[in-house]
C-alpha cells in the first residue's frame, strides 16, 4: 500500500508551444514532481518525469525557469487544476489526454480517501503548427463523441493511497506495488494508461479508475458504531451491455463479471476488530446468447454447442481457484419451470457442465453446485426466500470463512494497512 505522503493527489497542468508540463503534489504539498509531454510529434505519447523531488519553493523556482526557456514563443501558461491522468487516447487524428479535473470524496478506508470522479477533460496533445488536418473530419469528431458519451461520472471512483481495484484480504496479506497492479480485471482504465505506465514504470501520475459501485455508512448496531463499506468492481473483460455479452469466452472469462465486497468494523477508539468477506457473480459460463429486439422483452435464449468438452467453462472455474481459492460454491438462482423453456435450457447444460468438469478433478477442488429457483420460492406463501438466501450465505460462510484482523491505535496511526500478522478465521 502506498504511503500517503509519497502520492501524488493534486496536479497543476501548464502548457507552452512546444511542451505540456505537469506539476504534482501530494495531500501536504511537502513535494512536488515535474512531468513533460511534447507537443511536436503529437501522433505518439512521449512523456519523461524529471527525476527531482521538490520542495515548494523549488516549485516557484522551477516555474519561472520554465517561462523564461520558453519567452520567446509566449511563455508558459496555466491550463487546469487536475488529480490524475485517466490515460491517453488516439483517434485518426493526434493523442488526447484524459485527465480529472473535479473529485468528489465519497469515503475512506482506514485513512486512505477514496473519491468519484466529478468532471473530465480531454486535451488536445497537439499545438496550432503540428496540428494535422484530420483533427476536424467528420470522422475523427464521430469518435471524440463516441468516447464522450462515457460517463466517467457515474459509477466510477478511485484512491490515490489505496489499492482499491483488490480486496482487503489482498493488501493486508500480499502487498503490491507498482505499475503492474493496473494489470488486474478491476482497473477499468487499464488499456488507455499502457502507453504512459510502459514508458515511466510509475503510477505516480495516473488513478486506476475502478467501474461498480462505493457505498460508506456508520451504522448503530447494539449501542455500538459499525462501519460499514460495500465495494463492487466490474471486470473490465468481456466487458459489455446486457444481452450484447452473455455467457463466457474462449479465455473463460465471463459476462458481467462482478467481484463485491463487504468490509466491517467497529469506529471506535481501541483495537479495531476489521472483517471482509468476497463474492462473486457473472453469466453463466457456457457459450450461449440471446438477440435483442424492441418487439420481445424476454429474447430467446441460444446455446451454442461448440465447447462440448466445456473447456472455457473449466477455464472460468480455474480462473476462481486461483483468485479466491477453495472451495468454489455456485449458487445458482434460475428457474425450474418455464412454459416456454429459456432458463431451464442453460440449467441443464449447467448442470451436465459441472458433473463433467468435477469428474475430472479431485475431492477437495470439487465445485459445490446448489441450484434453487429463486422466482417460484419469491412467489411461494409457504417460503421466505430471504430466510432461505441468508442460511445459505451462513454456510458458504463457514466453508470458505473471512478475513479478520485486529488493528491497534498505533498502527492505525501509521495510515497503512499492512502492518501486523493476519487471522483468518
Amino acid at each position: 500500500m502506498a504511503e500517503a505522503d509519497s502520492c501524488l493527489e493534486s496536479f497543476e497542468l501548464y502548457e507552452s508551444e512546444s511542451k505540456f508540463y505537469i506539476l504534482g503534489t501530494n495531500c501536504n504539498k511537502t513535494i512536488w514532481r515535474l512531468l513533460k509531454i511534447d507537443r511536436m510529434e503529437p501522433s505518439e505519447v512521449n512523456v519523461h518525469e524529471d527525476s527531482t523531488v521538490l520542495s515548494q519553493s523549488d516549485y516557484l523556482d522551477m516555474l519561472k525557469n520554465l517561462d523564461e526557456q520558453h519567452r520567446s514563443t509566449g511563455g508558459v501558461k496555466f491550463v487546469t487544476n487536475c488529480f490524475g491522468i485517466i490515460g491517453f487516447i488516439k483517434f485518426l487524428g493526434p493523442y488526447y489526454m484524459l485527465i480529472i479535473t473535479e473529485q468528489r470524496k465519497i469515503g475512506d478506508i482506514f485513512g486512505h480517501m477514496v473519491y468519484q470522479v466529478s468532471k473530465t477533460a480531454m486535451i488536445e496533445l497537439s499545438n496550432s503548427t503540428t496540428r494535422p488536418k484530420l483533427i476536424n473530419s467528420k470522422d475523427e469528431n464521430r469518435y471524440k463523441k463516441l468516447l464522450q458519451t462515457i460517463d466517467l461520472r457515474k459509477d466510477f471512483f478511485f484512491s490515490h493511497s489505496y489499492h482499491i481495484m483488490r480486496s482487503l484480504q489482498k493488501n493486508f496479506n500480499d502487498p503490491q506495488e507498482g505499475w503492474e497492479l493496473y494489470d488486474t480485471m478491476f482497473v477499468w482504465n487499464e488499456f488507455l494508461t499502457r502507453g504512459i505506465r510502459d514508458i515511466l514504470k510509475t503510477t505516480l501520475w495516473t488513478v486506476a479508475l475502478v467501474y461498480g459501485f462505493f457505498k460508506q455508512d456508520k451504522l448503530a448496531i447494539c449501542g455500538k458504531d459499525i462501519m460499514l463499506t460495500l465495494i463492487a468492481r466490474r471486470s473490465r473483460h468481456y466487458a459489455g451491455t446486457r444481452y450484447l455479452k452473455r455467457g463466457v469466452n474462449e479465455e473463460g472469462r465471463v459476462a458481467n463479471d462482478v467481484e463485491t465486497e463487504q468490509i466491517v468494523y467497529e469506529d471506535m477508539l481501541g483495537p479495531w476488530q476489521i472483517s471482509s468477506v468476497v463474492q462473486n457473480r457473472g453469466s453463466i459460463p457456457l457459450f450461449w446468447s440471446q438477440e435483442t429486439s424492441k418487439l420481445n422483452l424476454k429474447p430467446d435464449i441460444i446455446l451454442h454447442g461448440k465447447d462440448k468438452n466445456y473447456e472455457a467453462t473449466r477455464l472460468h472455474f480455474e480462473n476462481l481457484r486461483k483468485r479466491y481459492g477453495n472451495p468454489i460454491i455456485i449458487l445458482n438462482l434460475i428457474k425450474t419451470r418455464e412454459k416456454r423453456p429459456r432458463e431451464i435450457i442453460l440449467r441443464r447444460e449447467f448442470d451436465r457442465a459441472i458433473k463433467i468438469i468435477n469428474s475430472g478433478l479431485p475431492g477437495e477442488d470439487h465445485l459445490r453446485y446448489l441450484h434453487w429457483d429463486l422466482h417460484k420460492n419469491s412467489q411461494s406463501k409457504s417460503t421466505n426466500a430471504l430466510q432461505v438466501l441468508l442460511k445459505v450465505a451462513f454456510e458458504a460462510l463457514n466453508l470458505t470463512e473471512f478475513f479478520y484482523r485486529q488493528v491497534s491505535p498505533a498502527q492505525r496511526a501509521e495510515n497503512s494497512p499492512n502492518l501486523s500478522p493476519t487471522l483468518l478465521c
